[in-house]
């Protein structure tokens, strides 16, 4: 098992656009898809510097259409390998030999939006997989029979959000899911039989945003928000009632959870940030209530955990402040580390093992490679190639992502990522030979943070002639509970002003032509985008916004029903849009108040089936502008949510988006040519605003 820690920040506006333009939502690996052959180069130094004509233009397809493999995850009884890859342009899950992936099968048929989420059964004959329609993120939750080929829908309920609760290989034919069909707000616990697709009610959620589930599938803990934002775990006793078991105020209560139990139930994993600034790994003996510390970082907080996926042994901790960097915790770990540290290049990550932990999947990211995938025999320490992500990535100009810490206005370590242009590097200089234009990349959440590795944004506008800067501004997880908490009510204000102090910073550096800063980034990143164009007007040469709320009053009335347990955290951490006083503080922060400030282009895009960011956040503002005459370009998906899943649509979004920077940054930009080709893109205000757009939409009809 490799635990991911963010588990608690991913509910709360993670942003599904900055995981399609790295493609996080097919690979579930941030800005990577995968790793495998040995990179050539073991020298991080960036390339001689290159005239920017002889550097080839790197075709969006390739970018941003859907990868050769990603997410591949070995049964557990290792005889059968799956990964997602194309069939017809949509991913789907594929099956074949461990020995011969080469040989692999589609076993599912999704012709629309794509495979994203999939996991094994530990029956080993069953792939369960999740699916939403056009984006509405009421999941279903499908069975894949790999005997009979038979697909499932296990939760077939209109308007009902599925969420998996528990997978246990102790109980290999059953899986517990949550379905909020009784109350939209609460998601009630069943276990579903995978032989028969019986369903059976195990708990009916009186309140809580989340259970802790142990291999026994006892429900351990409910949790639950407290009124100032912080929360409480509860215990479930035998007689079935619930007994305060651990309060956690709201300074510790996105930095502090559970991560799991020892094999015998009674020590639990908990990551700890009470009585300390960076979440660190613990244990806690539930019997002496001893607690001890396992592993921490003075930096950055626990990112990651391995645990032995049959005895829970704790076997190794990351952090990650600039680099994930790996503790080991079991000396048997530490030697398959050494050995694989000898395989390729890259950061190493553990993608899937086998229930015994004979076998692993290893992932090798780098930042100007596709990820490559090796099968790993523990007991031999051998590592055999699978394959790359993106073979079509191979020999492409790929450019190098440089961590850089910037100091913000008030003292504090903002860790960034910076990419240069092949024309604008040499040696291991950060500082072009001129200032050049700068996409500032500002990631969603806010509660997330940007990753060192393959990002093809990245790349894209690096190829196309722009500095491509990523900012971890306050309010990014990762960096310990002070720096986090410092974005408390901080929308449009602090959390803004970091962003300004890194483009500072790039002027001061010599990288950024300070008339040639363009603003690009989706769900915060989009409030980020409309924030700068109506608070700082002057900053930003043009903006591209991407499904962000314009008005902070609208966006919190609106919150989907099973976001409600969790209403306490958004009104600490935004503001409290139940009172008047708190309505107007959150108007104040809102763009769409200051929307007479807009003076250069802004690109807004929107799926109309966002239950997060609805549709409404978008269509104010480009009312509001029009209504004032103010050029907007907006683009609209009547078949998205938050984010652009189709290929089709997501091509053509970056298609709108290349030609749109490249008229005011003055950047190279690849013609729309044919990439609206079976996309529902509709461009409800401002086609004629973007070069080629008005052509490319005749041309489709």
């Amino acid at each position: 098992m490799r635990v991911s820690i963010n588990k608690f920040g991913q509910f709360l506006w993670v942003c599904v656009f900055l995981a399609v333009l790295s493609y996080i939502c097919v690979a579930c690996v941030s800005s990577n898809e995968g790793a495998g052959a040995p990179h050539e180069n073991k020298s991080s130094a960036l390339k001689p510097a290159t005239a920017v004509a002889a550097v080839s233009l790197i075709p969006r397809r390739i970018l941003f259409g859907s990868p050769d493999k990603a997410t591949p995850q070995i049964s557990p009884d290792g005889s059968k390998l799956a990964y997602l890859a194309p069939v017809g342009g949509v991913l789907n899950v594929w099956v074949g030999p461990v020995n011969a992936p080469e040989q692999a099968q589609p076993v599912t048929k999704d012709e629309k939006r794509g495979i994203r989420n999939y996991f094994w059964a530990y029956t080993n004959q069953h792939i369960l997989y999740l699916q939403d329609k056009g984006g509405d993120e009421n999941w279903h939750v499908y069975l894949v029979n790999l005997q009979t080929m038979e697909t499932w829908d296990l939760t077939p309920l209109e308007g009902v959000r599925a969420e998996i609760e528990a997978v246990s290989y102790k109980f290999p034919n059953q899986v517990l899911i949550g379905l909020n069909n009784r109350d939209p707000q609460l998601h009630d616990v069943y276990s579903v039989d995978l032989t028969t697709g019986d369903r059976c009610l195990k708990l009916e959620n009186s309140g809580f945003a989340s259970f802790v589930i142990d291999d026994d599938y006892a429900i351990r803990f409910g949790i639950r928000m407290t009124p100032d934002g912080g929360k409480e775990l509860l215990s479930l006793t035998e007689n079935n009632e619930w007994k305060e078991f651990m309060a956690i105020g709201p300074e510790d209560s996105m930095t502090t959870s559970i991560a799991g139990f020892d094999q015998t139930g009674q020590v639990l994993y908990l990551i700890d940030s009470r009585q300390r600034n960076t979440a660190a790994l613990t244990t806690l003996d539930l019997n002496t209530g001893k607690q001890m510390v396992v592993a921490e970082n003075a930096k950055a907080d626990l990112s990651d955990v391995l645990v032995q996926p049959a005895t829970n042994v704790l076997q190794a901790a990351a952090f990650t402040y600039e680099r994930k960097k790996w503790d080991m915790l079991d000396s048997a770990v530490a030697a398959d580390f050494k050995a694989l540290s000898e395989v390729a290049d890259g950061d190493i990550e553990l993608a899937s093992r086998t229930l015994d932990d004979t076998v692993w999947i290893i992932a090798y990211l780098l930042d100007d490679s596709p990820v490559r995938f090796y099968r790993y025999e523990r007991a031999t320490k051998n590592a055999t190639f699978l394959f790359a992500s993106r073979s079509d990535l191979e020999g492409q100009p790929l450019v190098k992502m440089h961590p850089v810490i910037i100091q913000s206005r008030d003292g504090l370590e903002l860790v960034s990522y910076l990419s240069l242009p092949l024309s604008e590097s040499a040696g291991q200089s950060i500082t072009p030979p001129k200032p050049i234009p700068l996409i500032l990349f500002v990631h969603g959440g806010p509660w997330a943070r940007s990753d060192w590795g393959y990002n093809a944004s990245h790349q894209w506008f690096a190829n196309r002639g722009y500095a491509v800067l990523d900012v971890n501004f306050r309010g990014s997880t990762g960096f310990g509970k002070a720096f986090l908490n410092a974005g408390n009510r901080e929308w449009g204000a602090k959390m803004h002003d970091d962003l300004l102090d890194a483009v500072h910073w790039a002027v001061e550096q010599g990288i950024a032509d300070p008339e040639k800063v363009g603003i690009f980034g989706g769900s915060y990143g989009g409030y980020a985008v409309l924030a700068a164009l109506t608070m700082t007007p002057d900053t930003f040469a043009c903006g591209a916004d991407i499904v962000g709320p314009s008005n902070l009053v609208t966006l919190l009335h609106s919150i989907p029903p099973y976001w409600a347990p969790m209403i306490d955290l958004f009104t600490t951490r935004v503001g409290d849009h139940r009172t008047d006083e708190g309505c107007k503080f959150l108007e104040k922060r809102s763009p769409l108040t200051y929307v007479e400030r807009i003076e250069r282009p802004l690109l807004i895009a929107q799926g109309a089936n966002d239950p997060r960011v609805k549709q409404t956040e978008s269509d104010q503002i480009v009312h509001a502008m029009e209504a004032k005459g103010i050029p907007v370009t907006y683009v609209l998906y009547p078949d998205e949510g938050h984010g652009f899943a189709r290929p089709e649509n997501r091509l053509s979004f970056f298609a709108v988006a290349e030609a749109f920077m490249s008229q005011v940054l003055g950047g190279r930009f690849e013609p729309i040519g044919e990439d609206f080709a079976g996309s529902s893109i509709t461009i409800p205000a401002g086609a004629q605003n973007v070069p080629g757009l008005d052509k490319a939409l005749q041309a489709t009809g």
